[in-house]
């Protein structure tokens, strides 16, 4: 071994020394991962068999294995084909509309100069946060239903006839999208809240003595200095397209807008545990999965050349 070496395993053992630690207390998280999310992997292998939930995969037969027939029936099934134009229907729609919303109140509370009612405003947003998307469902219900909902009521009494917004395809695709959006958009802002609050202020007073106005100091200053972190929280939705919220779905949805709130988590749900086909549905969500994986890389790559930040 010759000096560099050693010195370089003498630096090793010093480093470990003062660190270790540090490294000590990954123990339990690297653990709880290998345990509950990597070795259960191997269930996946069922997506290449026929079902036998009561024949463990590590001592199925032979003549279970029927390769990519599973992935075969999914694509030319034309209820998949639904779920996934559904899924990218709301993903797409979310990612649009949803996606700006709260980085724009961001930027409208942090402009406000009464501290109270900053506060008083950003406390009101994110407690729908805290809503169960049962609760959430039900309010829906009493607002939007066809005769009997609020706001249709207001309609009526004004002179307009009521708007299906349950009961029309349609219209309930909107009127999901924007309830989860009005769910969800406090909660998210405070990331972006705590973004802008990094910011060097002194930037704020250089562009303040070349005479910009707030909104220039908003397009100029804020959001340079908030990309990073708009960026890894669009490469994160996109790596999420092909995925959706089960229970928004299954708490909002009835039987006259099921053709447009089947998405791919409830077409899995209905086939895997619903039909007890679990190795077709392990299919779908393998190939959602890869699709996810593959959109996360790419977006990741574009995002590095582009802007020059990324995940990785």
């Amino acid at each position: 071994m010759n000096r560099s070496s050693e010195s370089s395993m003498g630096n090793f053992k010093s480093y470990m020394q003062r660190h270790w630690g540090l490294y000590a207390m990954l123990i339990l998280p690297i653990g709880f991962f290998v345990i509950f999310s990597y070795l259960p992997m191997i269930n996946l292998l069922i997506a290449f068999m026929t079902n036998n939930i009561f024949i463990p995969i590590t001592t199925a037969p032979w003549e279970r294995w029927v390769g990519l027939a599973n992935f075969r029936w999914a694509l030319d099934n034309i209820q998949f084909r639904q779920a996934v134009s559904n899924t990218l229907m709301f993903s797409f729609l979310d990612l649009v509309i949803g996606f700006p919303m709260p980085i724009i109140l961001a930027l409208l509370l942090n402009e406000l100069k009464f501290k109270v009612f900053k506060r008083v405003t950003q406390t009101i947003s994110y407690m729908p946060f805290f809503l169960s998307w049962i609760l959430v469902g039900g309010l829906m219900l009493r607002l939007f239903q066809t005769q009997t909902g609020a706001v249709n009521n207001i309609f009526m009494n004004i002179g307009f006839g009521p708007v299906p917004f349950l009961t029309s395809s349609n219209h309930w695709i909107f009127t999901n999208v924007f309830t989860a959006i009005w769910r969800g958009l406090g909660w998210n802002t405070i990331i972006y809240l705590a973004a802008i609050t990094a910011v060097n202020p002194e930037l704020y007073e250089a562009a303040e003595m070349d005479g910009a106005t707030r909104l220039k100091k908003m397009w100029h200053v804020t959001l340079p200095g908030i990309r990073p972190v708009i960026v890894t929280l669009l490469i994160l939705t996109l790596g999420g397209i092909m995925g959706a919220d089960m229970a928004r779905f299954l708490a909002t949805e009835n039987h006259l807008v099921r053709d447009a709130s089947t998405v791919l988590p409830i077409f899995v749900f209905r086939w895997g545990l619903e039909g007890a086909q679990y190795h077709r549905a392990a299919a779908v969500g393998l190939i959602a999965s890869v699709i996810n994986l593959i959109i996360l890389f790419s977006a990741n790559f574009t995002s590095r050349k582009i802007t020059g930040n990324g995940l990785w």
